[in-house]
């Protein structure tokens, strides 16, 4: 459910925007405000007892994993402007100071009601399952005695207490860490000192208190409550007065000037040995905590009260994720096992499919994690690195897993003499060092290493194979919404296209001349890239869309994206809707657009779908007088994916691929599936049962369905 690595430097520069005189200046929603509207969104899928309990858990450690990269990332950019009085662009007309309060207020506001869910329903809900979370006192002395045996055996042993005193200044805290602050009283000289201690990050967060309880009835005590009942040995010979819980947030956004070095990936290393040690920019503290301590706190981390969020225990709920991992099926939603794509079914599980064959045949839409990655996109360039036709492969990796099949595939095929070629964006956020770590072994067996264009990051998703078919080369390639990784195709929701149409090989070819050589190509066929005319392509059709309606002709406009911030696009779509074209969005997360607002945006609709998957492809559809143009792609709407990356999206042709994408749309705009609807005012609210009072269907339950039943059907 994350936003997806947020992935952004400080705050975007606004693009002029023409006419914007015609438009109010209310226009837009706050982009960050808007963000924290998404995440509340998936608080309230933790608030909702209809989600099973195991499952609620963990949408309250994603909301809290999304908090931190948000604080990270987005408010870190934006503070670290305002402190160095950089110009801070805004486009909803507000001092960027009031922003920052009016985000750090709504945050804080959502942290509570974030803990309050915990301990008022999932906690007592989970106790009351058999899955409980307890503390030192709710244990007897055979409890006690197995966990002081694992504490000296497995933590004692990486324990690290830090005085601070004169002689010992104040140590540097990790951002995220849990710690530990102590105040002890020397006996002898009755002086109280300071000392920290921070909780090993390297050990589970929540410890088993019996190993050999059934699953039906577990119970966990979290890892500093079991540290903070032993400090009497951390510290012999003093009296501990008191322990409390803190953590700290700091600035790890990334800033790497690349007109100005030689070597990308030093200087890429050098920058993320920097932000380990970024400023603060929140400071978490248990709501126990003593205004000495906290005045200590605040002081060596040179931070304001707006900065100082106080909570109550435990912190840092993203330690949840540990508790999914209980055997307890009832607990969790149906497992959904992934179908394969009907044109790459073989007669046999243990056969592997011809994927070249069946995309010769025709384009084939794969649509994860309904359908089989593996047997789909993994088939596909494992295929090719073995296949002895094939000449060459090109593909790009922006985030990928730590033990890729497809990275291994294109090893195997460097190894076999094939030409292999690698775009490794080094530059996704978070995966810096994997990605790096990534780019070393593939040149090591011989596959071309490139690292993208300076000043932009490579998000398209692509592969091309090039193939010796009988003296002439075809080409076959992937284009797709999402990462090539193993992983998170089991919980993003994505699609690709397979094809072997020249043109779109055609296509491809040029982009990748451009990616790995010395190119500036705008002449694509079906293909819209960025940043050199995928936003002005979208326009275009916004704006034909526009001409169709006033002219009476059939109009329309169905968008699927992670994010809609794009201030050009955004105003085109007022006017189209001020020009009669009924448009309706879908968007998971950042949306700036106003929806359904008198004169403005009355023919515009605006939802967001959550749930157990993470929607994240990237859909546009144009009606244009009944010749219907449909794209997918990398792209969301965006200033970052439409002026500082290589995107791509690719035009569906084929008319039962567009039917598909209308099935999906007409699920997702269905006023009886379960969704979150945009209000004028900018709020959100979520519409779950119907007018009788029936539970609404959820959407992913319905394409599962739905991909179930495709299994039996035979392709064409």
């Amino acid at each position: 459910m994350s936003e997806e690595h947020t992935e952004t430097t400080g705050v975007d520069a606004v693009p002029a925007v023409g006419l914007a005189e015609e438009l109010p200046a209310d226009r837009y929603i706050d982009r960050e405000l808007s963000w924290l509207a998404f995440n509340q969104r998936v608080l309230e899928l933790a608030e909702d007892p209809s989600v099973p309990l195991l499952e609620r858990a963990n949408f309250l450690a994603i909301f809290a994993a999304n908090l931190d990269e948000f604080f990270m990332v987005r408010v870190a950019g934006l503070r670290r402007r305002i402190v160095t009085g950089l110009a801070v662009p805004t486009n909803v007309g507000r001092a960027p100071t009031d922003v920052l309060a009016d985000i750090n207020r709504t945050a804080y506001e959502l942290q509570l009601r974030h803990a309050r869910c915990f301990s008022e329903q999932v906690q007592p809900e989970l106790a009351a399952a058999g899955v409980r979370i307890v503390d030192w006192e709710q244990l007897d002395d055979a409890d006690r005695e197995i966990l002081t045996d694992y504490y000296e055996h497995h933590i004692y042993p990486v324990l690290m207490p830090l005085a601070v005193d004169p002689a010992h200044p104040f140590p540097y805290i990790s951002g995220r860490a849990l710690n530990l602050s102590i105040r002890v009283r020397n006996p002898r000289s009755d002086k109280v000192e300071f000392a920290r201690l921070k909780v090993p990050q390297m050990i589970p967060r929540y410890v088993r208190v019996d190993r050999r309880e059934s699953a039906d009835d577990v119970r966990f005590i979290p890892l500093e409550g079991l540290i903070a009942n032993q400090l009497d040995g951390l510290f012999p010979g003093m009296e501990v007065l008191d322990h409390h819980v803190f953590r700290v947030t700091r600035n790890e956004d990334m800033e790497i000037e690349e007109d100005e070095t030689e070597n990308l990936i030093q200087a890429l290393e050098k920058e993320l040995l920097r932000r380990r040690f970024g400023p603060p920019i929140r400071l978490e503290i248990s709501d126990d905590m003593d205004e000495a301590t906290l005045e200590l706190l605040v002081r060596e981390f040179d931070i304001d009260e707006q900065q100082v969020y106080t909570l109550p225990a435990p912190l840092d709920l993203s330690g949840l994720f540990a508790l999914t991992r209980v055997a307890r099926p009832d607990l969790k939603f149906k497992p959904h096992i992934p179908v394969t794509a009907p044109q790459f079914r073989t007669s046999s599980p243990s056969e592997k499919p011809d994927t070249f064959s069946a995309i010769a045949r025709r384009e084939v839409l794969v649509h994860h994690p309904y359908e089989s990655f593996s047997t789909s996109v993994q088939a596909f360039v494992e295929q090719a690195a073995t296949d002895p036709d094939v000449l060459a492969i090109k593909q790009t990796l922006y985030r990928t897993s730590g033990d890729s099949p497809i990275v291994a595939a294109l090893i195997k095929a460097a190894e076999a003499g094939k030409q292999v070629l690698a775009l490794v964006e080094v530059k996704a956020r978070f995966d810096e060092e994997a990605n790096i770590t990534w780019a070393r072994k593939l040149e090591q067996a011989g596959v071309h290493v490139v690292y993208g264009l300076v000043g932009l990051k490579t998000h398209c998703k692509l592969v091309q194979v090039i193939r010796d078919e009988g003296g002439r080369l075809a080409h076959y390639c992937h284009i797709g919404t999402g990462n090539y990784n193993p992983k998170t195709s089991r919980i993003y929701e994505d699609f690709g296209l397979f094809t072997a149409s020249p043109e779109v090989g055609r296509d491809v070819t040029k982009l990748f001349n451009v990616l790995s050589g010395y190119a500036i190509e705008t002449d694509y066929d079906r293909l819209l890239v960025a940043p050199l005319q995928l936003r002005s392509g979208l326009l275009e059709r916004i704006e034909r869309e526009a001409e169709h309606a006033r002219a009476g002709r059939p109009s329309g406009i169905k968008l699927k994206a992670n994010s809609m911030v794009d201030e050009a696009i955004i105003d085109a779509l007022y006017r189209a809707s001020q020009a009669g074209v009924p448009i309706e969005i879908w968007v998971r997360g950042i949306c700036s657009i106003r929806a359904g607002v008198p004169g403005l945006s009355e023919r515009i609709g605006v939802r967001s779908i959550l749930g157990r998957y993470l929607e994240h492809s990237r859909i546009y559809s144009f009606e244009n007088a009944g010749e219907r143009e449909t794209f997918i792609g990398s792209a969301d709407l965006m200033h970052r994916n439409l002026d500082r990356r290589i995107e791509v999206l690719v035009q569906l042709t084929d008319r039962e691929h567009l039917a598909r994408i209308d099935r999906f749309f007409g699920f997702a705009f269905s006023d009886e599936v379960s969704s979150w609807r945009m209000l004028p005012d900018g709020s959100w609210m979520r519409r779950e049962v119907s007018e009788e009072g029936e539970p609404l269907p959820d959407l992913q339950d319905l394409v599962m369905t739905d991909r179930t039943e495709a299994r039996s059907r035979r392709p064409r």
